[in-house]
């Protein structure tokens, strides 16, 4: 669904506490009080803005207020702390605005019938508006319409859902993920070019992605693959796509295994967990010929710095050691960055995220005509982290 874009959006400093549950003006659920944040685990996802790039504008958002109104708000995860942050920017909007909202989300985003089921009661309670960051593109599809046919309007946020019944969907406020996950390797590609020109054989390039369902990680693990590609192909050099299916089957160029100078060995734990994603990590990690990584959200990256506890094989100098670029944000993978151990990761904005996602609930509940708001991801690392342009949406 393309609409036009919602006019600049006003900046928002990430809150120095995050919250476990929504409250803004309204009561918690039960999921929010009983699935904390752990700092292990994530979304992505993650799909954002930065710290000038992520609000509504001045005008409208002056003009937008609030009324009798309740919307019920769905997350992918509420095990990880960027949802945590985009519940907090949900907190804050709601309570800037007078509305009550009620957030939910499953334990983990693999526990998709557990999202569909939350969306279903959602539906039954009759808000004024639902905002969802959907797990799985095709699992909500009934239920959207359902909303629809019950006049109940929704928002997605991080996630959209291509596929949803034709007016089901009133905005989708996301980053652009596929040229997200092409800065990731725009950034990546340069510190490994020498090596790859100087190679004798084959070298590897491996992602790891949480799975192969949300339109948020699919497409960022396809447009790392897609540029590097493109890359190497300027550079002369031939690529072959290995490993899941889905990437394999819908990158835009799969090549040849037995012919290419680059491999991209793509690997899809069976559960969206951090040990998971380890596991497919140490197994790239451990080939002689890898020399770089990337993990296409936060349960992912940390997954890849997970393995390297044990192996002990992730760097900065490209020259002697395996290169890993992450995605999102947390203690974890700001920590190795700043310790030399990730070379850099791209940012989202997810406070940004849920406060738009309650104006834009606000505004379709007053009547106001809404569009799509499409925000961006930035790369950063130790020399940029600190930014005031980065620094707010470096969640812990």
């Amino acid at each position: 669904m393309k609409k036009k874009v919602l006019t600049t959006l006003l900046c928002v400093s990430l809150a120095a506490t995050l919250l476990a549950g929504c409250g803004g003006g309204a009561d918690k659920s039960a999921n929010a009080d009983a699935a904390p944040a752990t700092d292990d685990a994530a979304p992505a996802t993650d799909d954002a803005a930065p710290a000038t790039d992520d609000a509504a504008s001045d005008d409208t958002a002056a003009a937008t207020t609030g009324g009798d109104y309740k919307f019920e708000i769905i997350v992918k995860s509420y095990q990880s702390s960027y949802w945590q942050a985009a519940v907090t920017g949900v907190n804050q909007k709601a309570g800037e605005l007078g509305v009550t909202v009620n957030c939910t989300g499953p334990n983990a985003e693999s526990d998709i019938a557990d999202q569909v089921n939350m969306l279903n009661n959602a539906i039954n309670s009759a808000p004024n508006g639902i905002g969802l960051a959907a797990c799985d593109q095709e699992a909500c599809l009934d239920s959207l319409q359902t909303a629809m046919d019950n006049g109940i309007p929704v928002v997605c946020f991080d996630s959209g859902i291509p596929n949803a019944p034709a007016g089901s969907v009133l905005a989708t406020i996301a980053t652009d993920n596929y040229a997200a996950g092409a800065t990731a390797a725009e950034n990546l590609y340069p510190a490994l070019k020498d090596k790859i020109a100087s190679a004798t054989a084959p070298v590897r390039i491996g992602e790891v992605n949480q799975e192969a369902t949300s339109e948020s990680i699919t497409s960022r693990g396809l447009g790392f693959i897609d540029k590097i590609t493109e890359l190497a192909k300027a550079d002369g050099k031939s690529v072959a796509v290995i490993g899941n299916e889905y990437y394999v089957n819908n990158c835009k160029e799969k090549g040849d295994e037995a012919s290419a100078d680059i491999i991209i060995e793509v690997a899809v734990p069976a559960q969206t967990t951090v040990e998971l994603c380890a596991t497919e990590a140490s197994v790239i990690l451990n080939k002689a010929d890898t020399i770089g990584m990337f993990g296409s959200n936060q349960v992912a990256a940390e997954g890849i710095l997970t393995a390297n506890e044990q192996l002990d094989v992730l760097g900065t100098d490209p020259a002697t050691s395996i290169l890993a670029a992450g995605f999102d944000a947390g203690s974890v993978i700001k920590g190795a960055i700043t310790a030399g151990k990730m070379f850099g990761a791209v940012t989202q904005s997810p406070l940004a995220m849920g406060q738009t996602t309650v104006e834009v609930l606000t505004k379709i509940a007053n009547g106001e005509s809404v569009s799509d708001v499409p925000t961006q991801g930035y790369w950063y690392d130790s020399t940029n982290m600190d930014d005031a342009s980065i620094a707010p949406n470096l969640y812990d």
